[in-house]
């Protein structure tokens, strides 16, 4: 018994901890919200305008944080990569040229590592911007515009970077979404750079996955029943397109329209007495998603592409979404 209570208390002790930490960090959150003024639009404008790299730099738990905030630019259509500032000062300089622009983080301002970055920027003229906690410092006087975060406590009993290191991410997802906005990256934009994994199959396109026009199974509207039972049963879809003589798309045959149709002379009668009229079909452009969405509402397992004159382009199974990671 005494043992659960302790056990209770310890655990309890951890829970208002953990609390703790987070109210800290939300309080941060809310503090930056309150302070973001013309120098954060200045350095959208700023960025927008560069003709090469955004580089972003920093030291120890600041260059963990660059490091993501350089990813998450680079992904929304900013070019940008990160630049460790002891390399910089042994060659790496060299990786960065006047087209370019800086965004430095530190949390006092004050980094040994990134005065090298700082001269250099300053030589060759080199737009530098700036994510420091300390208003008096180093960075904060040599930035072109420096962004200051709020002097909330660390959440830290030790003054362990937390807080502050809570609200340089944020503040670099705030200035990479603002760069977006202005930009009009779009979801397709987004996908060229997510190709793979669940990202990326949400963008996938119907075209992408599509069986090709010389597996689909299709017959004309004139042909026999014996040859579409050969056709269906050739291609393996469960089903048969039927063209017309312009060679668009006017009906689909399934095996539910063969057993509404079996009779003792269903294989001579012409596939258009057979087949469903005015079938559903999707264009090559759409999204896979959205394809199978179709398929799960209309409870089919196949899809008809065609192109905007209503010829058919290929087809689309519900195990090509799955096996591509559609959802």
């Amino acid at each position: 018994m005494q043992n659960n209570l302790i056990q209770k208390s310890q655990e309890s002790a951890a829970i208002a901890s953990g609390k703790s930490v987070l109210q800290c960090e939300v309080a941060g959150i809310e503090a930056l919200h309150a302070v973001l003024d013309q120098k954060f639009e200045a350095i959208v404008a700023s960025i927008l305008q560069i003709k090469g790299r955004l580089i972003i730099s920093g030291m120890g738990k600041s260059g963990h944080v660059a490091r993501k905030i350089a990813a998450t630019f680079a992904s929304t259509g900013t070019p940008a990569y990160f630049v460790h500032p002891g390399e910089a000062s042994h060659g790496d300089l060299g990786m960065i040229t006047g087209q370019d622009a800086l965004l430095l983080l530190s949390n006092s301002g004050e980094t040994e590592e990134l005065k090298d970055m700082v001269s250099y920027a300053k030589r060759f003229s080199i737009p530098l911007f700036a994510m420091v906690r300390r208003k008096t410092s180093m960075l904060v006087n040599a930035a072109d515009y420096a962004l200051i975060l709020p002097d909330i406590p660390e959440a830290s009993p030790v003054n362990a970077p937390t807080t502050s290191t809570t609200m340089m991410m944020a503040l670099g997802d705030a200035l990479a979404v603002a760069v977006l906005d202005k930009r009009g990256f779009t979801r397709e934009d987004f996908h060229v750079f997510h190709p793979g994994g669940k990202l990326g199959s949400a963008f996938i396109r119907v075209e992408n996955l599509m069986h090709k026009l010389s597996d689909t199974p299709l017959v004309e509207q004139n042909e026999v029943m014996a040859k579409v039972l050969l056709t269906m049963t050739e291609k393996s879809f469960g089903c048969a397109g039927v063209v017309g003589g312009n060679g668009e798309l006017v009906g689909v045959i399934t095996d539910g329209d063969l057993r509404r149709h079996m009779s003792d002379d269903l294989i001579t009668r012409k596939a258009l007495n057979v087949m469903t009229a005015s079938p559903l079909a999707i264009a090559p452009e759409m999204l896979a998603a959205e394809a199978l969405q179709i398929m799960n509402a209309k409870s089919v397992t196949s899809l008809f592409v065609v192109d905007a004159t209503g010829k058919p382009l290929g087809i689309l199974h519900v195990h090509d979404c799955l096996r591509a990671g559609v959802i």
